[in-house]
């Protein structure tokens, strides 16, 4: 007869006959199995992207003002060698606030040319380049410097073919005039390239001060133009044609901010001013040239408004 040994009653807590209760026999328990490594807490994840914003912010909004000189050159195509600077723009960016502040400057203000001496302030760029090829931007920076007072960190150049081929780029732009000018009757009219820089050079019944006019209503009319969401496909193509004739030497780290303070203000929002008749008196020099003298008295309170300087 086979005999089965009695069982471990578990509710009694007695061992089967003849083994001792310390050697009581059970069964093996499963081992836990290891659990997976944890993901990075929703915790962490938070405070990582809190810490990237915060620093993306500090970086974007940080309080301190860039002041970059826009010229544009008047070489033609085909053309190389010194040449002097069109258009001349004191732009000052400050995102904390934000405020972008752009002021056109005459180009025969009379100024003293470092290096040089006395002369219009659009020869800066001819007579250095002339003198050492290369030079000519930030001889055009200096002499800014030097008269205005105001601290240009960088500089910004193009020239008529890539001013042409940028506005077509972009698809043209669109100007919108108060009042009869630059060969446009008023009202909403549609600019290429070609047109767009007629428009800002035109010299018929015109001056100095009509010129700089022109410009701002130009750099409103690319702003705008630019920020439209139709037109930012089109962008590669714009900047493509900046090729060969888009100089600077503002610092890569420093575009985001600068654009991110444009997008904040609009085109719209951008404090552009010009040096006007009130500001500068015409004379003629013992060469025989017909210049502007600036009235420092009245310019430097725009300056201090315009740029804290």
């Amino acid at each position: 007869m086979i005999e089965f040994a009695p069982m471990f009653d578990p509710l009694r807590g007695e061992a089967p006959a003849g083994q001792a209760p310390g050697l009581v026999e059970t069964q093996p328990h499963r081992q836990p199995l290891t659990s997976a490594p944890r993901r990075p807490s929703r915790l962490a994840a938070a405070a990582f992207g809190l810490l990237l914003g915060l620093t993306s912010s500090l970086y974007l909004l940080y309080p301190d003002r860039t002041n970059i000189l826009l010229l544009g050159s008047d070489r033609r195509p085909n053309e190389s060698g010194p040449a002097r600077s069109d258009t001349m723009i004191l732009t000052t960016v400050l995102p904390l606030e934000p405020y972008v502040g752009a002021l056109s400057i005459p180009r025969d203000l009379w100024v003293d040319i470092p290096g040089f001496g006395p002369n219009r302030v659009n020869a800066a760029s001819f007579l250095a380049e002339a003198a050492q090829p290369g030079s000519g931007p930030r001889a055009a920076v200096e002499t800014v410097r030097t008269n205005f007072g105001v601290d240009v960190d960088a500089y910004v150049s193009l020239d008529f073919v890539g001013f042409v081929r940028f506005i077509d780029g972009l698809g043209g732009v669109d100007i919108d005039l108060a009042q009869p000018t630059g060969g446009y009757e008023a009202g909403r009219h549609h600019l290429n390239g070609t047109q767009a820089l007629a428009f800002a050079r035109d010299r018929k019944g015109s001056d100095d001060f009509f010129r700089m006019a022109r410009g701002q209503i130009l750099l409103q009319a690319i702003l705008r133009r630019m920020m439209h969401p139709l037109v930012w496909p089109r962008w590669p193509l714009a900047f493509a044609g900046l090729l060969g004739s888009f100089h600077t030497d503002l610092p890569l780290w420093d575009w985001p901010r600068v654009a991110f303070a444009l997008a904040r203000v609009g085109p719209g929002g951008v404090d552009g001013r010009v040096i006007g008749r009130d500001m500068a008196h015409g004379f003629t020099t013992n060469g025989g040239a017909q210049v502007l003298a600036p009235d420092w008295a009245r310019i430097n309170p725009v300056l201090m408004e315009m740029f804290g300087q």
